[in-house]
């Protein structure tokens, strides 16, 4: 991947850094690699390195008391997480759990780096703080999604962003149950009635967009309701 600092220019507040501070992040980083599948983190897990991801997409999700997953945040190439943020600053475990969802390479700042930047630079402390806005924002978007938008709606909206420019997607009916916090059974009825409508056509561990459009016009239904 190059010299090792070439990560930075992937990082723009990162890339901006004085000279010195810059040499400082990059002496005290390391490149870390995950397989798909693996746990990058976990409940009770002390927090000992902000991950940066330059690879891949790691999965974030919370487990209720009665067993039910309920997915909280993806991130991204490009994006660090920010639970790992909030565990850091206030020195707290994690409380869910971090699951890679594909290869993923990340930079891994480990904790004395990030008090040490974050106590003397201003670039760095708005690096932390923007992307912690912006995911707080996320999950209360979240928060609204769950307790004000039918189940129907909120579940062509995941299979549309899963599905990305593509139309299958690779997921079994308590997989998108996790997803959208709800239950197995009101995913397979969902997904039957979609089904009926010619929109998707499934089967075991798989789920083909047959008619984006019409789950589009469901979409712009709801909104305009």
């Amino acid at each position: 991947m190059g010299k090792k600092s070439d990560w930075l220019e992937r990082f723009e507040c990162l890339n901006r850094l004085a000279p010195d501070l810059q040499g400082e992040l990059v002496t005290g980083c390391f490149i870390v690699s995950v397989s798909a599948g693996a746990i990058v983190f976990e409940p009770g897990q002390t927090a000992d390195n902000l991950l940066l991801l330059l690879n891949g997409t790691v999965r974030v999700q919370q487990r209720s008391a009665t067993g039910r997953e309920v997915f909280l945040y993806r991130v991204h190439a490009g994006e660090s997480c920010v639970l790992t943020t909030a565990c850091m600053l206030a020195f707290e475990r994690y409380s869910a759990e971090g699951t890679a969802e594909t290869d993923v390479t990340a930079v891994a700042i480990p904790r004395a780096t990030f008090d040490n930047l974050a106590g003397k630079s201003p670039l760095f402390r708005q690096f932390i703080f923007q992307a912690f806005s912006r995911r707080i924002t996320d999950l209360f978007t979240l928060i609204d999604d769950i307790v004000c938008q039918k189940i129907d709606v909120r579940l062509a909206d995941r299979l549309l962003e899963l599905a990305g420019g593509g139309d299958t997607i690779h997921a079994t009916h308590q997989v998108l149950a996790g997803e959208l916090g709800t239950a197995r059974e009101v995913v397979s009825r969902t997904l039957a009635e979609f089904q009926r409508r010619h929109w998707i056509e499934q089967s075991r561990g798989k789920i083909r967009l047959v008619s984006k459009a019409g789950l589009g016009r469901l979409l712009r239904a709801a909104g305009e309701r």
